[in-house]
């Protein structure tokens, strides 16, 4: 089903890709853009998470380098009953992470440093575990090769503003296909892009739970994420927009609505879906077994969470939640991501 779904997939951006090659150059255009297309294609089953991982400039990490959240990931990843991925870090302060992959033996997480700051361990896991279950559902290929067409579509766009307008061109519409080039074809890469990563997200969030084994641990790690995706910019994803959709939460500011211009479902939907999920498995808030299932406010901008999974001092006046008795990833408080 997976890949009759990518293979629909990418015939349909072809499809587009090649309309919008007719628009601008006719039918001469429209060869050319099949070519491109076609090499598109190879490139991004190839290299399309290679790219993605450099555009925002992420950093891998091993069992020496990142311990904990090496660990985290492993431990997830064995019971998932996946390959284990290839680990990157991201140098941004706003917490957020992502999936990429042609495939579960050539995967790749990543999670920002700003992520590892403020959640806690537990909140970590449950935000990997989702990203595994992109891996898992084989939609990091799928997610990362719509984001390469969409910046190829983009990118013909732009063409035809400069080139469109020839008449030498065999373009049968002539400005109004350059029009139509120039807005409608990214419009609707743009649409193709946001549904692919909506439907995919609910899916990745119940089986995400499934993996970690508490739903209430990602619905957390929601919250937080969304709320601090507000407040803190992350340049990179803002440079590439055609990635926004990989985020397990939308990285770019302003774009919050659950509605067709929307890269990501609401918030509110997701963790509503997660406490139903939580229900149905007979974990509830109160239950002893599910570590810091409320998120507590997001820190400031350059502020560490004191209830993340890295230590810090107890706010005045309150006690944090004890820790799970359990530990499969040998933390030790006082270590932090880097030790």
């Amino acid at each position: 089903m997976n890949t009759m779904r990518t293979a629909m997939l990418l015939a349909a951006m072809t499809a587009l890709f090649m309309g919008v090659g007719y628009l601008i150059g006719g039918s001469g255009g429209m060869m050319i853009a099949l070519v491109i297309a076609a090499g598109t294609n190879l490139f991004s089953y190839w290299n399309a998470d290679k790219m993605v991982l450099s555009m925002n400039h992420a950093a891998e990490v091993d069992e020496r380098s990142a311990p904990e959240f090496y660990a985290i990931v492993k431990s997830l990843a064995a019971n998932a009953g996946l390959p284990m991925p290839r680990v990157y870090l991201i140098d941004t302060d706003q917490p957020n992470a992502f999936a990429t992959g042609r495939n579960p033996e050539n995967a790749a997480v990543a999670a920002s440093t700003g992520l590892l700051q403020r959640l806690s361990h537990e909140e970590v896991a449950a935000v990997m575990a989702h990203e595994l279950a992109h891996v898992q559902h084989r939609d990091t290929l799928i997610m990362t090769i719509v984001a390469t067409f969409a910046g190829a579509i983009s990118m013909l766009g732009n063409f035809a503003f400069f080139f469109g307008g020839n008449r030498e061109n065999n373009n049968p519409l002539g400005f109004i296909g350059v029009l139509v080039a120039m807005i409608v074809a990214p419009f609707a890469a743009m649409i193709v892009q946001m549904a692919v990563s909506r439907t995919r997200e609910y899916e990745a969030d119940r089986r995400g739970a499934e993996i970690c084994g508490h739903p209430l641990w990602l619905a957390s790690a929601l919250d937080k994420i969304a709320r601090g995706a507000e407040r803190i910019r992350n340049d990179d994803a803002e440079r590439n927009p055609a990635t926004a959709h990989l985020f397990i939460i939308n990285p770019l500011s302003g774009e919050r609505m659950d509605n067709l211009f929307s890269t990501h479902p609401n918030t509110e939907n997701r963790i509503a879906a997660l406490q139903a999920l939580a229900t149905q498995m007979g974990q509830t808030r109160d239950a002893g077994e599910t570590a810091y299932p409320e998120a507590a406010p997001s820190p400031r901008h350059g502020q560490t969470d004191p209830a993340g999974p890295w230590g810090g001092s107890e706010p005045d006046g309150q006690e944090q939640p004890e820790a799970p008795k359990s530990n499969p990833w040998g933390r030790k408080s006082s270590e932090g991501p880097w030790s």
